[in-house]
């Protein structure tokens, strides 16, 4: 670090001597060498800037400012030919360089360094990754609150033509498409205000392909990315075509408690069951529990013993057992509390004394 501050220091130093000994612009010599003081200043804070870039952007912003070069070249030759100042094509080629500069670094997160080999086969992508997120991951709204704790960073890649179906759904003429539809657009904004991701529209179209979830595949293989959806359809022709897909669905199932057959819990009985004597529970995750001996059980919160767990692609499936001889042992009217066997009985009350005897027992 030493090292480079000596080095940036004699920089700045060898900039304020050459302006002071050439004078350039004819200017004093203390006015030249300050300015050429400064120039090496700020030459250090772009360095210093530059530092933060990612190998993507700058090779984005060194294209786009070659081809705003070139562009303003050939507009300032027709623009010579007509005569036009000088000042107008010096504005022309800075305003063409500016442009294809910035316009370049935006657009370098997208470029695929693994593709060209080389050095830049070299490139870490891992710190922004990039997914792309489906119409339907989008509408469902999981993946918002997902973002927000913090389990998903990088770049979320939004395609136009997504956006386009979104606001179709979002202007249907059916009221719950339509509110599913504003819904999703509503979690797009909440996404965008999120500090630790960021959002990219990007306008890559395949105008041969007509299905939404084969361009989807397709971008996916332009960009070297995962898609993120919960569409069961999209996820199976994904894997067919070797893109790596993130389903919030299988997700939420991985994070559904475990439980063991042999194990008790407690479950509120919900409905009746479609075989004979069940009763069908929910947990709080939505997992559902099917409960034999228990139809006699609706509306009631009873203990119940784990007997299998059938995991599906739909989701997880939990069979327990009601014991109706536990719940009835354990029912209000068991706990009352039981005579003592070796007590002896009371005494009967006396009968109350009848007046002819008590007038005997005064004389």
């Amino acid at each position: 670090m030493l090292d480079i501050i000596l080095i940036r220091g004699v920089f700045i130093l060898v900039l304020a001597v050459a302006g002071y000994r050439l004078e350039p612009f004819a200017q004093p010599a203390w006015v030249a060498g300050l300015g050429g003081a400064v120039l090496g200043g700020l030459i250090i804070l772009f360095e210093i800037r530059l530092e933060h870039v990612s190998l993507k952007r700058l090779l984005g912003a060194a294209c786009g400012s070659i081809l705003g070069i070139f562009g303003a070249y050939l507009m300032s030759l027709v623009l010579d030919k007509a005569g036009a100042d000088k000042f107008l094509q010096i504005c022309l080629l800075l305003w063409m360089t500016y442009i294809g500069l910035t316009v370049g670094a935006k657009k370098g997160d997208i470029l695929n360094l693994a593709a060209l080999g080389g050095v830049f086969g070299g490139e870490k992508s891992s710190k922004r990754t990039f997914k792309i997120l489906d119409t339907s991951v989008i509408i469902d709204g999981r993946i918002a609150d997902i973002a927000e704790t913090g389990f998903l960073d990088g770049v979320l890649v939004i395609p136009q033509f997504v956006l386009r179906e979104l606001q179709l759904v979002a202007d249907s003429a059916d009221s719950m498409k339509r509110a599913r539809g504003r819904r999703g657009l509503d979690i797009l904004a909440r996404i965008q205000k999120m500090v630790h991701l960021s959002v990219q529209i990007v306008e890559e179209d395949f105008p041969q392909v007509r299905d939404v979830d084969m361009k989807l595949i397709e971008l996916a293989k332009v960009f070297d990315c995962k898609i993120i959806t919960n569409d069961f359809n999209l996820n199976k022709v994904a894997q067919l075509h070797g893109v790596d897909v993130l389903n919030i669905n299988e997700l939420a199932n991985s994070l559904k408690p475990i439980v063991l057959p042999g194990e008790t819990m407690r479950v509120f009985i919900l409905k009746e069951g479609k075989e004979h004597n069940q009763g069908v529970a929910y947990l709080d995750d939505g997992t559902m529990v099917v409960v034999d001996n228990a139809k006699k059980m609706i509306s009631k919160t009873i203990d119940i013993s784990v007997t299998s767990v059938l995991q599906t692609t739909a989701g997880k499936m939990i069979f327990g057992k009601h014991d109706e001889r536990v719940h009835a042992v354990s029912a209000p009217e068991r706990h009352e509390k039981p005579a003592r066997r070796n007590e002896p009985p009371p005494a009967p009350a006396p009968a109350p004394a009848v007046a002819g005897e008590k007038s005997t027992l005064e004389s």
